[in-house]
């Protein structure tokens, strides 16, 4: 089997975002090391105060993970079992898997074609007298339908958990995600646009007795050392990602742009080529801010696609291969294939192209001749 070449870059580079607050970062860490303040105290609570003044939220609880968030604020709704939770298949396992850790059911939905988020015009015909919660994911960084989305949820009694993963600084209608329904979920896993130096999660709510509870989930339910007021998680933010955190999130809005700016040149230089006729874009939209933390195209071709950039040196991802409900792990939901047939269509044909804010114009105009030349070369045997 014939070697193939090395990346002539990478999908996502941290470094170069690092070089360029080294100085920054590395005094943030200084100071958490000099105070020996690692679990919770000033740190996380100056982070927790200026991201939810960011994200224009009452409060901020930060945890562990994205997937605690998801967990810990269905936790706090007090989900469980004989509960139904809808969402849709095509989004990373945590969004279900929390529904099922509550001991509730996984209701899923099929997704827009054309956004790849939760189709709100499906939801009444999902909701049930047993539904608690629906999760719509703001999906590669692009807000769902959510004026459809709550007035739904709000007129059949049940909350909104939103699952803002990969959209940190989307907004919706002039709206940051994340403050549009009952609880926002975010990740600080090292692949989001704020990104920690490892795991890190945060739920957000402007209802006080729900960021009570999250807050007393989050420390093993308890508000009081050794009094347990509930069954919680062990689920804080590390101080150390706290302080790094804190120095991203002020570069993030130009981080932002710059993904922005990286998404209409590729746009521009699809349509030079002539590749949109090959190729579904993501688009922008009047109504939603798109933050790109990926770059998601649809190609019918994809793995041929996606075999000829590798060779070519082109770094490229699939998000994701399989649909949830074709899971061994959702199995016991009893979906079948064909169920969803947006979302399967989704899994065969989605590529995630490099997006970074880092990337240069050069870097993206190799993607574009890259892709280029498989659309050529297809033309030409399909000639001969």
């Amino acid at each position: 089997m014939q070697a193939q070449p090395p990346l002539r870059f990478p999908l996502l580079d941290l470094r170069a975002q690092y070089a360029g607050i080294r100085d920054e970062v590395e005094a943030a860490v200084l100071r958490v090391l000099e105070s020996q303040q690692f679990i919770l105290g000033p740190e996380v609570e100056q982070f927790e105060k200026e991201i939810a003044e960011f994200l224009d939220v009452h409060f901020a609880v930060s945890c562990a993970s994205g997937s605690d968030a998801l967990l810990l604020a269905l936790m706090a709704l007090e989900v469980g079992p004989g509960d139904e939770v809808v969402t849709t298949p095509f989004t990373f396992g945590a969004t279900a898997a929390a529904i099922l850790r509550c001991g509730a059911r996984a209701r899923f939905v099929d997704i827009d074609p054309e956004t790849w988020n939760l189709d709100a015009r499906l939801l009444p015909h999902a909701i049930s007298s047993r539904t608690r919660a629906i999760i719509p994911i703001h999906l590669f960084g692009l807000a769902a339908d959510m004026h459809d989305i709550v007035r739904i949820a709000v007129a059949h009694g049940v909350a909104v958990v939103e699952d803002a993963a990969q959209a940190i600084g989307a907004r919706y209608r002039g709206r940051a995600v994340g403050g549009l329904g009952n609880v926002g979920c975010f990740s600080f896993y090292p692949s989001k646009n704020l990104a920690g130096a490892g795991d890190g999660g945060l739920a957000t709510t402007s209802d006080p007795m729900l960021a009570d509870r999250l807050r007393v989930l989050r420390s093993d339910g308890m508000r009081r050392r050794y009094e347990y007021e509930m069954l919680g998680l062990n689920s804080r933010l590390d101080a150390l990602q706290a302080a790094m955190l804190r120095v991203k999130l002020r570069h993030l809005p130009e981080w932002t742009e710059a993904r922005q700016r990286n998404a209409e040149r590729y746009r521009a230089l699809f349509a030079v080529e002539g590749l949109d006729q090959y190729l579904a874009l993501p688009r922008p939209s009047p109504e939603c801010a798109h933050v790109y933390n990926q770059f998601v195209v649809r190609a019918p071709e994809r793995d041929q696609l996606r075999a000829h950039l590798r060779a070519s040196g082109i770094p490229t991802e699939v998000y994701y291969p399989h649909p949830l409900h074709l899971q061994p792990a959702f199995a016991q939901l009893g979906y079948r294939q064909g169920d969803f047939p947006h979302a399967e269509a989704a899994t065969r044909e989605a590529l995630a192209l490099p997006i970074y804010p880092e990337l240069t114009e050069a870097q993206q105009r190799a993607v574009v001749d890259s892709v280029a030349g498989f659309y050529q070369r297809r033309a030409v045997a399909k000639i001969a």
